[in-house]
């Protein structure tokens, strides 16, 4: 994951919640958007057939750990999108800071690392 494009880590973030589950069974319930101006989205997933509940995501593909000041953007941009719901995950790591943050805070944010990631991705075969 950490040699692929950032946004193709972006789509490969959308798919693998799609395949555990998130979004239901539409192929249309989910989407990556990053990209220039993305205003700190990079996909978001539909949680039902309406898309009443959504679930907007932050992909980074970083080797360095994400400090808090960046889960605080991220957290800006889900306030500027009245978003209740948000995961935020990168192929590295997150500061004791960081994940100390998001226990705190409205809307809800679930950090996801590099070791976490590996452990949910679908395995080839």
């Amino acid at each position: 994951m950490k040699k692929c494009s950032p946004q193709f880590f972006e789509r490969l973030v959308v798919e693998l919640l799609l395949k555990m589950g998130y979004g239901g069974s539409r192929k249309e319930a989910g989407e990556a958007i990053g990209k220039s101006g993305d205003e700190g989205i990079d996909g978001i997933i539909s949680e039902d057939r309406l898309g009443l509940d959504v679930i907007y995501l932050q992909a980074k593909k970083w080797d360095s750990g994400i400090g808090r000041p960046e889960v605080q953007k991220f957290v800006g941009a889900l306030h500027g999108k009245r978003a209740r719901k948000g995961v935020f995950i990168t192929t590295g790591s997150f500061s004791a800071e960081a994940r100390e943050y998001v226990t705190h805070i409205e809307p809800k944010v679930i950090p996801i690392d590099g070791p976490q990631l590996a452990k949910v991705s679908p395995q080839p075969g």
